[in-house]
């Protein structure tokens, strides 16, 4: 294998996967900053804020997953304009997708990966649609699955139709789950990625040897993701890839996409959760790894959405 890995290291690749510290930081000289996603509406976006303030949890970006599409403009802008106000991140989902198309393929057994994807030309346009309506509400982060989207995305940006601000948050849902690959996206104009759920340390390392962009890492994922409780690892996830977003999932919860006011109890009731255990997984992190530095808010590099 030496022949290969040595040509792995011409291209700056890591050789293998060792779980060495990672001496890289966010802009702020922190390692460490805290994601509660599937945040699914200006009700639940209150009720997590309400929740950090209670539980002393410091949160610094708020994700959700039904996709600026699902909200009405006065809902955009007054989650903006709630985000704004506390200096957090906000990020949509950039959707749709496959998997609320009709793609027979999408929901069959051996085509999962096909629903995270735009299917055909016209949900291009779709997809990219819903990332120029949800710039346009100040929203200054969105939600990524798809290369292709993210590539047109990205030279949209660079040509101005869209926000030079505006950021690519890749979700979960892209998978891919080694050093190159995850480079592919970098180049692309990534600014964060969110790793598969189910990586070890030393996978996480070997990435984070690789590219330079923050990554998003469940420390609690969703069952349809895994539902894995990695809240004892934290320390060690913080140690050997920083600069990281902490993200708290929940276990045991609803899958709540596409979500809407039938199901706003529910979603909040779910935020409020998260966020306790933010509290309990942050709680081991000092335990365990007390000098460990989180960002501070204001934090620079954060997509915090702007007035418009």
């Amino acid at each position: 294998m030496r022949q290969t890995r040595d040509f792995l290291r011409s291209l700056g690749l890591p050789t293998d996967d060792t779980a060495a510290t990672s001496e890289k930081r966010f802009p702020d000289g922190a390692q460490y900053r805290v994601e509660i996603p599937s945040t699914e509406g200006p009700e639940v976006l209150d009720a997590v804020l309400a929740e950090a303030d209670a539980r002393g949890v410091l949160v610094h970006r708020i994700s959700q997953g039904s996709g600026g599409m699902l909200l009405t403009d006065d809902e955009l802008a007054t989650m903006a304009s709630t985000a704004a106000g506390r200096s957090v991140e906000l990020s949509l989902f950039a959707r749709p997708l496959a998997g609320w198309d009709t793609s027979a393929m999408a929901v069959s057994s051996g085509g999962a990966p096909v629903a995270a994807q735009a299917r055909g030309t016209e949900q291009l346009v779709h997809v990219l649609e819903d990332i120029r309506r949800t710039a346009e509400s100040g929203i200054r982060s969105v939600l990524v699955t798809d290369l292709g989207v993210l590539k047109v995305a990205s030279a949209m940006r660079e040509a101005g139709d869209l926000p030079a601000d505006l950021q690519f948050k890749i979700s979960v849902q892209m998978g891919l789950a080694n050093p190159a690959s995850v480079r592919i996206a970098e180049d692309l104009g990534a600014d964060t990625y969110n790793v598969p759920t189910d990586l070890s340390l030393g996978q996480l390392a070997a990435i984070r040897a690789a590219t330079d962009l923050p990554l998003d890492i469940y420390v609690e994922a969703p069952d349809d993701m895994g539902g894995f409780v990695r809240h004892f690892e934290i320390a060690e996830i913080v140690r050997v890839a920083a600069p990281v977003y902490v993200k708290f999932g929940l276990r045991n919860a609803p899958n709540i996409y596409p979500s809407g006011s039938h199901l706003t109890p529910t979603a909040v009731a779910l935020g409020r959760e998260r966020v306790r255990r933010a509290q309990l997984g942050l709680g081991l992190l000092a335990r365990y790894s007390p000098d460990a530095i989180a960002s501070t808010l204001p934090a620079e590099g954060l997509a915090v959405p702007v007035s418009e």
